[in-house]
């Protein structure tokens, strides 16, 4: 049964010929093969496009798999089905130690290898749907993730207080829209709003000195005079710090 679709697969293997079977076998039945012959080619290629699996040899000259393996695990979980000419167990449990999905040695049947790959792309699917990538809010270098209570501008973290995160997150998702000061009192502290409580701005005012903003000049959250407060794309970068 062929499959339907198109999925694109890179077969990284200096054995051109073992290379060229594997393409020849599996494009007909709807993958996109692109072939690496060396490590460095491979390692490069797997992390400037999008793949639904990498087949990657064991033992190549120079950079060999496990080492492309390595490096790309520090970024990529695509699935990696590893080929090995070598029946050593322990050349196995090295490959799945470092991130390989499966192991196969290359005396493989064709069948063999459709299945093997069959299944480690089924399994990254299922992982996908049970474990969706989080979300981010995000406003010119700012991010916020909902997920782990985090926030960020640039590679700097920042320490917010609980209410200060939860204001944050409330504006960035009504960005480029005003909140009322009533609507962010009912959200972030869930009680009522009180025409005398000023309590909301003290907290825009902490959030925007963690931010580095300038209430009379703001990068992010502006105020809107008698009615609250909108958080906009930063239209110029920030100030250089010393």
């Amino acid at each position: 049964m062929e499959l339907q679709g198109n999925r694109r697969l890179l077969v990284v293997d200096d054995d051109r010929k073992l290379a060229g079977l594997i393409r020849d076998y599996l494009s007909p039945l709807g993958y996109e093969v692109e072939l690496r012959h060396n490590g460095p080619d491979g390692l490069a290629e797997a992390l400037a496009t999008r793949y639904e699996a990498v087949i990657l040899d064991v033992m190549m000259p120079g950079m060999d798999g496990f080492a492309v393996l390595r490096e790309l695990r520090k970024t990529s979980d695509v699935p990696v089905l590893m080929l090995t000419a070598l029946g050593d167990e322990a050349d196995r449990i090295v490959g799945l130690e470092i991130g390989a999905d499966d192991y196969l040695p290359k005396t493989f049947s064709s069948r063999e290898l459709l299945a093997r790959l069959r299944a480690v792309t089924r399994r990254a699917r299922a992982s996908t749907l049970t474990h969706p990538p989080l979300r981010e809010l995000s406003a010119g270098p700012l991010r916020v993730c909902e997920e782990t209570h985090s926030a960020s501008i640039g590679d700097t973290a920042l320490d917010l207080t609980t209410l200060e995160f939860a204001i944050l997150t409330s504006l960035l998702k009504a960005k480029g829209r005003v909140k009322t000061r009533e609507r962010l009192i009912e959200e972030v502290s869930e009680r009522r709003f009180d025409v005398f409580d000023r309590s909301i701005d003290v907290h825009v005012s902490s959030l925007r000195k963690k931010l580095g903003d300038d209430a009379k000049s703001p990068r992010f959250i502006h105020t809107i005079r008698g009615i609250g407060y909108s958080l906009h794309e930063p239209e110029y970068p920030a100030p250089h710090q010393p």
